[in-house]
């Protein structure tokens, strides 16, 4: 974890001024993926990397935002902030202010310093966690009360409409609402949620595959589309089906044979991965842990076989990590074709299985992969 007390001092030193310090979390998704834009289920962890955003009033009718991590200020009047993104790290925290003013907040003067450990291109989520610190240091500095779950909605809105990302809304409701020692099970259609204990005696492990194959951004509209063709095929015979998160493995033995088969398949993820992903939690609060892992595998060959969005790299991991000892599960977590992989490791195996893997990996892939020991952590508070 990074250290308040130095954050707070680059921010004095910098600005002259005491701040307060605020902290959101990354995440890992621990089960659920491809369900969000299907109104479904996924269900996420914070985890204990994290941006640090420090702030005070400023007296010049203007704001500064000043990243530790590139070193780099920029400074707008408040009568002249930027209306779209520039490809710049400043687009998040701007998005924020914008999506803020949006809503009627009036934005005071401030000097915000942002300090992340979250790691760059991980799929961790480090801009949500930069979204979400950034908003609520400066929601301290105004009359607004915003509840945690509006402020992940305000800073999708963010990243959707000023920085242009298409995003879902998972990284940054888990970035406000995250529990120390527990995952959070999100319905994406309705936004309610249950928290479900992770024991305390398991590590969260995450390895980087250190790829990220370059037809992913084809493959994943591809995807997309094969999806909503599904969609509208199980319509026409259900209207009440607007999305998978209405359908069920029932309607796809009535109909399924009336998709093409890669359509089929897709879908067939879906609705079945909504599912694992409602029982994963269950498991969980049940302290089952058994079939906590074979969900997790699983949802593993799911993604791999019916989506095909995995990659030869994810899979290595995924097996390597099947045959380590304290490994309760794995899967690769993500938007696929590369990233990282999640594994629910036992607290006194972690290190071994973590050198494990990383010497498993470098021999069968001829990668050094990155590989992260993490537990669950709070969502966006003041420290």
């Amino acid at each position: 974890m990074l250290s308040v007390t130095v954050t707070k001092s680059l921010h004095s030193q910098r600005f002259g001024q005491d701040s307060t310090v605020f902290v959101a979390p990354g995440r890992v998704n621990l089960i659920g993926e491809h369900t969000d834009y299907a109104d479904g289920f996924v269900m996420p962890a914070a985890i204990d990397f994290a941006t640090l955003a420090a702030i005070c009033p400023r007296d010049n009718h203007s704001i500064a935002i000043y990243s530790a991590n590139f070193d780099e200020q920029v400074v707008h009047s408040l009568d002249s902030l930027p209306e779209r993104a520039s490809q710049h790290w400043s687009d998040y925290p701007l998005g924020v202010v914008s999506a803020l003013r949006e809503i009627g907040v009036e934005i005071p003067a401030f000097s915000l310093t942002l300090n992340g450990d979250v790691p760059l291109g991980a799929g961790l989520s480090s801009s949500a966690s930069v979204e979400v610190a950034s908003m609520v240091a400066i929601l301290s500095l105004t009359s607004a009360k915003i509840p945690l779950p509006e402020v992940a909605r305000l800073c999708q809105r963010a990243e959707n409409h000023f920085v242009g990302a298409s995003t879902g809304i998972m990284d940054q409701f888990i970035a406000c609402c995250g529990a120390e020692d527990h995952a959070l099970l999100l319905d994406c259609r309705t936004l309610e949620y249950r928290l479900a204990p992770i024991p305390s005696h398991l590590s969260l492990v995450i390895a980087n595959t250190m790829v990220k194959h370059s037809h992913a951004g084809g493959e994943y509209n591809t995807r997309r589309a094969e999806v909503e063709e599904g969609t509208q095929l199980l319509h026409s015979h259900r209207p009440e089906i607007r999305l998978l998160r209405d359908a069920t493995v029932d309607d796809l033995k009535k109909w399924g044979h009336e998709m093409r088969p890669d359509v089929l398949k897709r879908c067939r993820h879906i609705i079945t991965e909504n599912n694992r992903t409602v029982a994963a939690a269950d498991a969980l609060e049940a302290s089952d842990l058994k079939t906590l892992g074979r969900l997790m595998y699983e949802a593993h060959a799911s993604y791999r076989d019916d989506f095909e969005a995995s990659c030869p790299e994810a899979d290595i991991l995924v097996d390597l990590a099947a045959k380590e000892t304290g490994c309760i599960g794995a899967r690769l977590t993500g938007g696929g074709f590369g990233g990282c992989t999640v594994n629910l490791v036992e607290n006194a195996r972690a290190e071994a299985f973590s050198a494990n893997l990383r010497e498993g990996y470098r021999q069968a892939a001829g990668i050094a992969a990155d590989i992260y020991l993490c537990h669950a952590s709070a969502g966006a508070h003041k420290i």
